[in-house]
């Protein structure tokens, strides 16, 4: 991780712990859950040394940026209030940024490009399609009857109670549970149960995980808890009512997307449809480009870095 930098900056009321490397055009990376900005080690080196500015946030809740008490301070509108924050801080003369996310990160970068198209150049997201809002009121109940109870998002929505098996499961257990899950299906997590065997049993890394990546995972989840990065979870219900007036909205910033064909999310109701037939293109008309990677799981920019790097610097550099 040599010559990146660390500092914390003040926005929208929190302190943001932010990674940076380069000079040049700012590239914002935007990370998931359960992640932080270290899951962009790869690309900050990478697009540095390239002539750009990697700037990666830790978002709220996340590793050493603060995590406020209220469930409801998870909103989408605090997260991308963050966000122009962080883009007039590092970007103050209404410079536009290019922006890259994945997991939530993707989510937020999709409505950071709607919301806010004045200060966005262009985008590259990762496994998380654009979502035109308004078709469903009710997304736990809807994930909850196509899943049932025991998917991952409906067990996150109860405050405090997922939080207390992951502390019985173990942190180290739970970050390398996450990171190394290839099932293209849901995640089930029984009740009691953790994620379906002994928490004991041996877990082999793959070979683009190390033991100093997870030890480093598992010490900023330790000393933060899981609990603000859950609340993403439990508004979902809530984005979706602030999100109506954008109902059917079409986000007019140049993209390209890139999903791992073992990716739980290429897997879910609709998605592939979505994608492949006509309706991604509709709602994002400069979607440049949609790339498949084969036999690529979720967390496709640790797996599969330096090929995302080099995905992230051929679109980029066309602007």
């Amino acid at each position: 991780m040599k010559g990146i930098q660390h500092r914390t900056v003040k926005v929208n009321g929190i302190n943001m712990h932010i990674a940076e490397k380069g000079q040049g055009p700012v590239i914002l990376f935007l990370h998931g859950f359960p992640e932080l900005w270290y899951s962009w080690r790869h690309q900050i080196t990478a697009l540095a040394s390239l002539g750009y500015r990697a700037v990666a946030p830790d978002l709220r809740g996340f590793g050493d940026t603060d995590a406020p008490p209220d469930v409801t301070s998870y909103t989408c509108f605090h997260v991308i209030g963050d966000l122009v924050g962080l883009i007039d801080t590092v970007a103050p003369n209404d410079e536009k940024v290019f922006v890259v996310g994945h997991d939530w990160g993707a989510f937020m970068a999709w409505l950071l490009c709607l919301f806010r198209p004045d200060r966005v150049k262009a985008l590259v997201n990762l496994s998380v399609v654009f979502n035109p809002f308004g078709s469903i009121n009710n997304v736990i109940e809807a994930l909850r009857a196509y899943y049932g109870d025991n998917y991952y998002m409906c067990r996150f929505q109860e405050p405090g109670e997922i939080e207390a098996e992951f502390a019985q499961i173990g942190t180290e257990t739970v970050i390398k549970e996450f990171l190394t899950f290839r099932t293209p299906g849901p995640i089930i997590l029984p009740k009691g149960k953790g994620f379906g065997h002994p928490p004991d049993a041996p877990m082999a890394l793959p070979s683009w995980l190390s033991e100093e990546d997870v030890k480093y995972f598992t010490a900023k989840f330790d000393k933060k808890g899981f609990t603000g990065g859950i609340n993403y979870y439990r508004n979902i219900n809530l984005n979706q009512e602030l999100l109506a007036p954008w109902a059917g909205s079409r986000l007019q910033i140049p993209t390209k997307f890139i999903i791992g064909d073992l990716d739980l999310v290429y897997h879910m109701p609709g998605v592939k449809e979505y994608i492949h037939k006509g309706g991604f293109k509709r709602d994002v008309p400069l979607l440049e480009e949609v790339v498949i990677m084969e036999g690529v799981g979720h967390f496709i920019n640790q797996e599969k870095g330096d090929e995302i790097s080099k995905h992230i610097y051929d679109f980029f550099n066309k602007f």
